[in-house]
C-alpha cells in the first residue's frame, strides 16, 4: 500500500457574512408560537441572512436590543386602507403599532374596480369620492406600484364594488348579463394580483344578492390555489349561524378558503354564543379551509344604521355630513339636542358613521383564544373621530390580552399576528424569523408596549414599538415614520392546506 496525499476538499469555504444591520441581544419571537429565545438577527438587501448566534462582520451597524423582543412584522388581516395607502403612504397609524402588511378590500368594498362620483354607503367608508378613479383593478395596483406606501399590501376585490360598478339598481339580484360583467371584472382583478373576493351582504348594496349570485360571480376563484373568500356575514346577531353556513357553502362550492371577518356576536341576547359559532368553525375546519379575524375591542364601527344602534348599549358618531357637530358624540345626546327620535335623527345626520358598543368582552376573549383567529384592525382611516382600533389594535392585544389578562402568551399573540396570518394568506417568505425571509421586522419592549388610542381620543400613536422595518428598510423609529416607502403589493401564493392549518 502506498501513501497518498489527502485529496483536496471540493467543499467551498462559506461566504463571509455581510449585513446592512444587525439587531443584537433581543429575545427572538419567531412567529411560530414557539418559545422566544435570545439571539441576534442580520439583514442584507432586504432579507434576513442570519438568525441566532453568529460572528458579527466588521463594520456592520449593530442595534443593541437588550431587553427588547424582535418579531416578524405584524400582518393586519382586516383593513379598509385601500385609499389611505395612496393618500397617506407613510401609514403612520399602522407602522407605529408594528404593522408591516395590510389586507385591503374587505367587507365587500374595495377601491377598484370603480370610477364614478356617486359613491353609495358603505363604499364611502374607504375615503373621499376623488379616490374612486380606478376603472380596473390593475389601474389601482399600478398606482400602488408607482407610488408605494410604507407597508406591504394583500389586495382583495369587493363584491359590493363589482355590483355598484355594473348594476343600475343594487336592491335586486343581478341578472345574467350583470353577473357575466362582474365575473369579467373579477377575472381581471385576479389576473392583476387580487388574492380573492370579499363580500358584505350585511350592507344595502349587496344584501339583495342571493347565494347563487355570489357563487356564480365568484367562479373565477375556482382552480386558484389558496384563493380567498372573506366575508362580512349577512347577520352577526340573531341569525349568525345560518349566515355562517351560507359562507361555508360558498367556500365549498368555490373550493376556496373562507375568512370570517371581524367575528363577533352582536347584541346582548347573543352574548355567549361564541361557544356555538366557534364550535361550528372548528367542525368546518376539519373538512374545508377556514379561518377568522378579530380585534380586541367590545365595540364595532361602520355606517350609522338603526338596526345596530338599537342593539348597542351605546352609539358614538364618528362622522356626519348632515350634522357635523355630532362627530365624536353619543347618538342619544345628539337626539336629545335635536329633539328627534332615532329615525328622524338618522335622517338628519345621514350619511354618517358610528361606533357601536354591542359585544360581550367574554366573547371577544373566547374568539381570540381560538387557534384559527388572526388579528385584524378593521379601522376606518378617514373617519374624523375613528374607532381607536385604527391606531391601537395590535398594541392593545399586547397590553390587554397578553400582559394584563394573560389570556395569551406573548408568543401565541405574535403567532396570530404573523406566522398564522402569513400561512393562511399563502405568503411566501414572510411571517417568520427565518434565513432567506423578507426582513419585515418589529422591535418592541414587551414589558411596556401599549396602545394610547382611546374612544374619546382615538388618533394617538402607540408606545413601546421602537423600530419597524419593511423589506429591510426603516419605516418607524419609535417616534416618527421613515422617509422610504418600501412596501410591495404582494403576490398570491399557496396557503397552507386545510389538513394542516390547526396543527
Amino acid at each position: 500500500m502506498t501513501d497518498r496525499a489527502p485529496a483536496a476538499s471540493s467543499r467551498k469555504a462559506p461566504e463571509p457574512l455581510q449585513a446592512d444591520f444587525i439587531v443584537a441581544g433581543a429575545t427572538l419571537i419567531d412567529g411560530t408560537g414557539g418559545p422566544g429565545c435570545p439571539g441576534d438577527l442580520a439583514v442584507r438587501d432586504g432579507r434576513i441572512v442570519a438568525v441566532g448566534a453568529f460572528d458579527h462582520p466588521p463594520g456592520a451597524r449593530v442595534i443593541d436590543a437588550a431587553g427588547m423582543a424582535l418579531a416578524p412584522g405584524f400582518i393586519d388581516s382586516h383593513t379598509h386602507d385601500d385609499g389611505y395607502l395612496l393618500a397617506h403612504p407613510d401609514m403612520l397609524p399602522k407602522v407605529s403599532q408594528g404593522i408591516t402588511t395590510v389586507v385591503t378590500g374587505n367587507c365587500g368594498v374595495s377601491l377598484a374596480p370603480l370610477s364614478r362620483q356617486d359613491i353609495p354607503q358603505p363604499l364611502d367608508l374607504l375615503g373621499p369620492t376623488e379616490l374612486f378613479r380606478y376603472p380596473t383593478f390593475r389601474a389601482w395596483i399600478d398606482a400602488l406600484a408607482d407610488t408605494p406606501a410604507a407597508v406591504n399590501v394583500i389586495p382583495l376585490v369587493g363584491h359590493t364594488t363589482l355590483r355598484v360598478a355594473v348594476m343600475d339598481d343594487t336592491s335586486r339580484a343581478a341578472n345574467d348579463a350583470e353577473r357575466q360583467a362582474m365575473r369579467a371584472l373579477l377575472q381581471e382583478a385576479l389576473d392583476a394580483g387580487a388574492f380573492g373576493v370579499s363580500t358584505g351582504t350585511f350592507y344595502p348594496p349587496a344584501s339583495a344578492a342571493p347565494t347563487d349570485e355570489i357563487i356564480d360571480v365568484c367562479q373565477p376563484l375556482r382552480g386558484r390555489p389558496g384563493a380567498l373568500y372573506a366575508t362580512h356575514l349577512r347577520d352577526e346577531a340573531d341569525h349568525i349561524v345560518p349566515a355562517m353556513e351560507e359562507a361555508l357553502l360558498i367556500g365549498r362550492e368555490l373550493d376556496c378558503r373562507v375568512v370570517f371577518s371581524h367575528h363577533k356576536l352582536a347584541g346582548e341576547r347573543n352574548h355567549g354564543r361564541s361557544r356555538e359559532t366557534l364550535d361550528l368553525i372548528s367542525r368546518a375546519a376539519a373538512a374545508q379551509p377556514v379561518c377568522l379575524d378579530c380585534h380586541p375591542y367590545p365595540a364595532t364601527s361602520t355606517m350609522l344604521r338603526l338596526d345596530r344602534a338599537r342593539l348597542a348599549s351605546r352609539t358614538m358618531i364618528t362622522w356626519s355630513k348632515g350634522y357635523p357637530a355630532a362627530t365624536g358624540r353619543d347618538f342619544s345626546d345628539v337626539m336629545a339636542e335635536l329633539g328627534l327620535d332615532d329615525e328622524a335623527a338618522l335622517a338628519r345626520l345621514a350619511p354618517a358613521g358610528a361606533i357601536y358598543f354591542l359585544m360581550d368582552p367574554a366573547d371577544v376573549n373566547r374568539i381570540f383564544s381560538h387557534p384559527l383567529t388572526m388579528v385584524g384592525s378593521d379601522g376606518l382611516p378617514f373617519d374624523p373621530h375613528p374607532h381607536p382600533r385604527q391606531w391601537g389594535t395590535f398594541t392593545n392585544v399586547l397590553r390587554t390580552l397578553v400582559r394584563e389578562q394573560r389570556l395569551l402568551s406573548l408568543e401565541a399573540a405574535i403567532h396570530k399576528m404573523t406566522g398564522l396570518a402569513a400561512a393562511q394568506y399563502g405568503l411566501a417568505g414572510r411571517g417568520l424569523l427565518r434565513e432567506g425571509y423578507h426582513a419585515d421586522l418589529v422591535l418592541f419592549d414587551p414589558a411596556n408596549v401599549t396602545d394610547t388610542a382611546t374612544f374619546s381620543a382615538p388618533i394617538q400613536a402607540s408606545r413601546g414599538i421602537h423600530h419597524v422595518w419593511v423589506n429591510g428598510k426603516p419605516v418607524w423609529d419609535g417616534e416618527r415614520t421613515g422617509t422610504e416607502r418600501p412596501g410591495q403589493v404582494l403576490s398570491p401564493g399557496n396557503a397552507i392546506p386545510w389538513s394542516q392549518q390547526s396543527e
